[in-house]
């Protein structure tokens, strides 16, 4: 198995409410399945131990821990617990992003309180937790740390907070790589496309008021591969292979996960 004995954190392990599996709850299971051991955190601890349950009926090793990535301190103690049960740290994986759910608008209608709150989900947490974990992975040599970022970076995307907020991911991972080398610590960011989760389609269905097989159909004719949307498993095995060790001379990448999205880059 590609994980096996490895410890893994996946921060967002939780998800929203919707008819899909979300980015964080897929990469949880996908990664036990390959023999790793599981931290599943998230600010809802139901759902995040409704993740580690799921982890656990297929026989693999999981637990909950809540934790609130705007909170610094939170994210210390998930951080500490993780090495205090397991002696160690191999992989960091940080899947956590609002955007419309967060109030995020176009430019005219932005407010300084739509990006402290996108800001403080979408990168300042994912700052902190690797602020926490940088030590650990430096003392034993060796880590690999995973985030979920977005297509929306490099794409015509009019929502301003979510846009800079994960280009801001991109640059602090690509940083974290070249800083952290030398201890063997890697570092790759993951640039998913219009994708069949929760946050993605049934949040619009929330905010828009559009049924959900109208912005399932919208979303998958902007989807070159065959006009179909990837899902949660396509972001699960895509951080599966850079935090194995088979992606041990990988690090500062941008992966992205988009079904040839970024063929027709610029369009809307």
């Amino acid at each position: 198995m590609r994980l096996e004995g490895k410890t893994a954190i996946i921060i967002g392990a939780g998800q929203n409410p919707g008819e899909t599996v979300g980015n964080g709850r897929a990469t949880a299971l996908r990664f036990a399945q390959e023999g790793a051991k599981i931290m599943s955190v998230d600010r809802n601890l139901a759902s995040a131990e409704e993740t580690a349950s799921m982890v656990r009926k297929e026989g693999g090793d999981a637990f909950a821990y809540e934790a609130d990535v705007t909170k610094g301190a939170t994210l210390a103690a998930t951080i500490a617990e993780a090495h205090k049960r397991w002696g160690k740290i191999d992989i960091m994986h940080y899947n956590v992003g609002v955007s419309l759910g967060g109030g995020d608008t176009t430019l005219l209608d932005f407010t300084e309180e739509i990006f402290d709150r996108c800001a403080a989900i979408n990168l300042r947490g994912a700052i902190m937790a690797t602020k926490y974990v940088i030590p650990i992975m430096r003392q034993q040599n060796s880590g690999a740390i995973s985030m979920i970022s977005s297509f929306a970076v490099i794409e015509n995307n009019p929502l301003v907070a979510y846009k800079v907020t994960k280009a801001g991911m991109n640059a602090f991972v690509r940083q974290v790589a070249m800083d952290n080398a030398p201890w063997g610590i890697r570092a790759n960011v993951i640039m998913p496309g219009l994708m069949d989760t929760p946050m993605a389609v049934d949040t619009r269905v929330r905010v828009t008021g559009k049924s959900r097989a109208e912005v399932m159909a919208e979303r998958a004719a902007r989807v070159p591969l065959r006009h179909k949307m990837g899902t949660a498993w396509d972001v699960a095995n895509a951080a599966l292979f850079l935090d194995s060790d088979e992606a041990n001379h990988i690090t500062g990448v941008e992966l992205l996960v988009d079904g040839g999205r970024s063929l027709i880059v610029g369009q809307p």
